[in-house]
């Protein structure tokens, strides 16, 4: 295992050709990503295709041994992975982040690795017997985001790995350093040249997407940025898994306990600091409730300290890039400008160093209002009125996207008449974005399409072969 010092120095470039990464709580820097070219995507591309045969072969049985000793070699390094993250990301160490998301690489790989898959006999009637069998695709190209860098990752290439894929990795430029950091570490089980990664421009990058020897893309990211990678990888006629981008519902139900919901509500918002793509972002409530669960919210999110990651108080840290913060800060600013009433935060400290924006909770908005009709993918909850069930479903889908929702009762069978009119992929139950590796996950409309997860999320990374006779 190697010290933080030692792991982020063997991961830095040392030329000077690389690029800066800036702590976005601090704007102090966190070390240099390397640049690499379209030659170093073409070696790592080489070796993937080099590698994967004798990978195929080990069997699932093979794979999954040495997939949870990669799972061992990221809980020896927990500490420093998560110190590294928290530095690039913001993520504050402690509460649903920097911790939490090592340790859920690590469980993402075991379940990866222990989720059985066996031939499905598909017709055995005495005179035709017919299976279905799942074939390695080969290379997996794994595109991920900057708000989960290293966790997204683990979704994409565990499953491809266990399924015998070699994978090529292009993490966010805003992220680079921890998931170069990820893969060292897993590296020490996996065969040479199996995974690798790429920290590089959009133009390297868009070679990935279109390289003829890549099978298959796992993206993970902007709808606009998904329906780019669809063009580009059509000539090739890639395989696609695109977990694209969301706006998700709740529906608080008349009956249900403001109180008792409010710390689940909280956090089905604010995890990450909002920077969720199946984070709560547009909260109906009935209006008979309206007034106390808008009290119950504001007093659990006032009680949230935000800053430094590395703070252990902290649990809500810095917007990841300036670009967000924008985002975040100009929608807000819309809404008090509309009239809408502001019940905590929206008042953002510009003398303070770091992308930091106050927890925020907006009241009495309408549901047309850009804070809530657009994904501000930051601590800042819209709180809507409604009068009516039929009114709230509407409104929950009158969007074009669909990746989550949430229904919030004491009557769980009145909740899941109403989960089943929602447009989305999943649509939890007093509880908003929380996933399971056993469970599969996908998106609606344009939030994407395919599934990761579970059973189906291994076969998505196979071809399936039909073996008749």
């Amino acid at each position: 295992m190697e010290t933080y010092d030692e792991l982020l120095t063997s991961i830095s470039d040392s030329s000077g050709a690389g690029r800066a990464i800036f702590d976005p709580a601090t704007g102090e820097k966190v070390g240099d990503a390397p640049v690499h070219d379209l030659e170093y995507l073409e070696r790592a591309v080489d070796a993937a295709v080099a590698a994967q045969p004798a990978w195929a072969a080990l069997g699932h049985e093979g794979r999954s041994a040495v997939l949870l000793k990669a799972a061992d070699a990221v809980e020896r390094s927990a500490e420093e992975l998560a110190r590294l993250l928290s530095r690039e990301q913001g993520k504050p160490l402690n509460g649903p982040n920097a911790r939490f998301e090592v340790s859920a690489c690590a469980a993402w790989l075991r379940a990866a690795a222990t989720i059985p898959l066996e031939p499905e006999t598909v017709v055995d009637d005495g005179e035709t017997r017919a299976e279905l069998h799942y074939k390695p695709i080969g290379v997996v190209g794994a595109i991920g985001p900057w708000n989960w860098p290293m966790m997204i990752t683990v979704w994409q290439i565990a499953p491809a790995l266990r399924m015998g894929n070699a994978a090529v990795v292009k993490p966010s430029g805003n992220t680079p350093l921890s998931v170069l950091a990820l893969i060292e570490v897993m590296n020490e089980a996996l065969p040479e040249g199996l995974l690798s990664v790429i920290s590089c421009g959009r133009e390297v990058g868009a070679r990935l997407t279109d390289h003829p020897a890549i099978g298959k893309i796992m993206f993970t990211g902007s709808t606009a940025a998904g329906k780019a990678i669809i063009k580009s990888s059509a000539d090739t006629v890639k395989r696609l898994t695109l977990e694209l981008g969301g706006n998700d519902a709740g529906i608080v139900l008349p009956d249900a306990d403001p109180k008792a919901i409010a710390q689940d509500l909280f956090w089905g918002a604010f995890i990450n600091t909002g920077q969720t793509c199946a984070a709560l972002k547009r909260l109906y409530v009935h209006e008979d409730i309206y007034d106390a669960v808008c009290e119950e919210l504001t007093k659990v999110a006032a009680g949230m300290p935000m800053g430094n990651g590395l703070d252990e108080n902290n649990v809500l840290g810095p917007l990841q890039n300036k670009a967000q913060y924008d985002v975040v800060a100009n929608l807000v600013e819309a809404a008090k400008e509309s009239g809408a009433k502001v019940l905590l935060g929206g008042n953002p400290n510009t003398e303070q160093p770091g992308y930091f924006y106050p927890t925020t909770l907006v009241a009495d908005i309408d549901n047309d209002n850009p804070l809530v009709s657009e994904e501000q993918f930051g601590p800042a909850l819209p709180i809507i009125k409604y009068s009516s069930v039929d009114e709230a479903v509407e409104k929950a889908n009158g969007l074009d996207v669909g990746l989550g929702a949430s229904v919030w009762s004491t009557n769980l069978p009145a909740a899941r008449e109403v989960a089943a009119r929602i447009q989305a992929g999943t649509v939890w139950i007093n509880k908003h974005g929380v996933v399971d590796p056993r469970i599969p996950f996908g998106g609606a409309k344009q939030s994407g399409y395919g599934l990761e997860f579970g059973v189906e999320g291994l076969k998505a990374l196979g071809i399936p072969q039909i073996i008749n006779g």
